[in-house]
């Protein structure tokens, strides 16, 4: 991988990157508690444009999370933001760190309040927003019942609430929430993101995700995550983006092959061409059964369409179309197979035939994938890069694995697999996630409910296929791919709403999207 990702931390880890900070760095815990209080207040200041007139009420635990709340207390005031600040604990219960913020909060005129008890949701109400550093990273299982109240009373205040580098109620680890969980609009997460962050249902309890550098060590890091999984970014996805040099042409931008389509499924075939076009391919060539080439020379405009030997009364490819398509392979850079392309059995011996002898790098999807359930060791014959990209019921007839277990422990799977087979899997779902054969996994922020819709993948395959043929390796294009694909579809939800939005709009979208993550690359140089 060739871009800079953060990691996607575990509670341990991320407590060891705390205390290395401390014992080996020199930097007091009560001076990393003040930090993350003046990033969490620079961050309500900033989405709040400003902080003049704001009323808030602060929500305090006993530990290091409430210790940062008491410092955004403090500061919110020395603002002059009318702060009440809660405490959801004993006063002689608070850790030393935490204690010593109290103490100067209380030292600066500001009094702290137990939390109270059936008037909470009233109180919480009379705020403008709500800060919760409740509990933080620590928790593992289910919540005490003294906080169950206090999670309730913050959700039912119908307010706004920005979570102190967690909502409380959600496991750091997993995502998972056991009883009553904290609904921020906001987490401002300090130094690394956390793994529950980003998987359901945690995912849904965050709000806006924001990620602020509170001035960890890079050793301290590198000493205390010992994992391998990293979250996309806009400026890490940024260089990535192919550049193009003045002099470029379209030979010189790439060439992509796609095979795909059979009856009834041609959609499939124009969306996966199409998509490698508009990611940048200089020139994009479909190869589609011959009784279906008039019906996509009428769909596609700017794609090459070449119609292959295909079986007859069926009309899908033909174990005979495998010479056309060497041929055609020797003017390309990349080829995607598998969209829309049927299962009939001389359609699926023609595409393990073409995986095994063909020299250029590939993207497999959707009828390319089943062509191999049962015979994955087929997968191993290929003497070029593989890019996978299953769903999790793809994935699960793929492997032979039960869908469920999958579901619980898909970073694990998925790890497994790319690295047995060395090849770069894309595994789409809520969130979508990227495999390495170097075991590193990449977990996709971008995308939305509204993507759950046909045809969502072939542009994925098309996307990914499209940036191979400028150059990118498979797990370069296959990253970019992900996060720009889930991007367009953000841009596409905020014009059409989640519920009637299109493939074909997610596709009409990718050029924004890539001239977006391209132009905050440039913003940073």
């Amino acid at each position: 991988m060739s871009a800079e990702f953060p990691r996607l931390v575990t509670a341990t880890e991320m407590s060891a990157v705390d205390r290395r900070t401390i014992d080996e760095h020199g930097v007091p815990g009560i001076e990393l508690m003040e930090r993350a209080g003046r990033r969490v207040v620079e961050t309500i200041q900033e989405r709040w444009e400003g902080l003049e007139g704001l009323a808030a009420a602060v929500i305090c635990g006993k530990g290091n999370n409430g210790g940062d709340g008491f410092v955004i207390a403090r500061l919110l005031r020395n603002r002059g933001v009318a702060v009440r600040t809660y405490l959801a604990a004993p006063r002689d219960a608070l850790t030393s760190e935490a204690a010593h913020h109290c103490g100067l909060l209380e030292g600066a005129g500001i009094s702290v309040e137990p939390v109270p008890g059936t008037s909470a949701r009233e109180e919480f109400a009379r705020a403008d927003i709500v800060i919760d550093a409740l509990l933080g990273t620590g928790l593992k299982g289910a919540v005490r019942s003294e906080h169950t109240g206090v999670i309730e009373a913050m959700n039912s205040a119908a307010r706004p609430i920005v979570a102190v580098d967690l909502p409380s109620g959600l496991e750091a680890d997993t995502g998972k929430v056991n009883g009553p969980c904290v609904r921020a609009a906001v987490t401002v997460t300090f130094g690394l993101p956390k793994i529950g962050q980003l998987f359901y249902p945690g995912r849904a309890y965050c709000g806006h995700l924001e990620l602020v550098d509170i001035g960890f060590p890079v050793e301290a890091i590198e000493a205390g995550v010992q994992g391998s999984t990293y979250l996309l970014t806009e400026a890490g996805t940024a260089s990535l983006i192919p550049r193009r040099s003045p002099q470029a042409h379209k030979g010189s931008c790439g060439s992509a092959l796609v095979i795909a389509g059979s009856e009834g499924m041609t959609g499939a075939a124009a969306l996966a061409a199409d998509a490698a076009l508009a990611v940048g391919a200089g020139r994009v060539t479909l190869g589609i059964p011959a009784s279906l080439n008039d019906i996509l020379e009428a769909k596609l405009t700017e794609v090459m369409t070449r119609p292959l030997p295909e079986v007859r009364k069926r009309r899908c490819l033909s174990l005979r179309a495998a010479g056309d398509i060497e041929r055609l392979a020797e003017g390309a850079d990349c080829l995607a197979v598998g969209p829309g392309l049927g299962t009939y059995r001389e359609t699926v011996t023609l595409v393990r035939r073409l995986v095994a002898s063909l020299d250029l790098p590939m993207v497999i999807d959707a009828d390319g994938l089943n062509a191999f359930v049962g015979n994955t060791a087929l997968l191993k014959e290929s003497p070029n890069p593989l890019v996978l990209t299953p769903h999790l019921g793809e994935f699960a007839r793929l492997t032979g694995t039960d869908k469920g277990d999958l579901g619980d422990r898909p970073v694990e799977h998925a790890q497994r697999f790319a690295r047995e087979f060395s090849l770069t899997l894309i595994l789409k779902g809520a969130p979508t996630m990227i495999a390495c054969p170097d075991g590193s996994v990449f977990v996709n922020p971008t995308g939305n409910a509204g993507m759950a819709t046909a045809g969502a993948g072939d542009v994925l395959t098309g996307a990914v296929a499209g940036l191979m043929a400028q150059g990118l390796s498979g797990g370069d294009a296959a990253c970019a791919g992900v996060f720009v694909h889930g991007r367009a579809g953000d841009l596409a939800r905020d014009r059409l709403g989640e519920w009637g939005m299109k493939a074909g709009e997610i596709g009409r979208c990718l050029p924004e999207a890539i001239l977006q993550v391209y132009e905050c690359g440039r913003d940073d140089t």
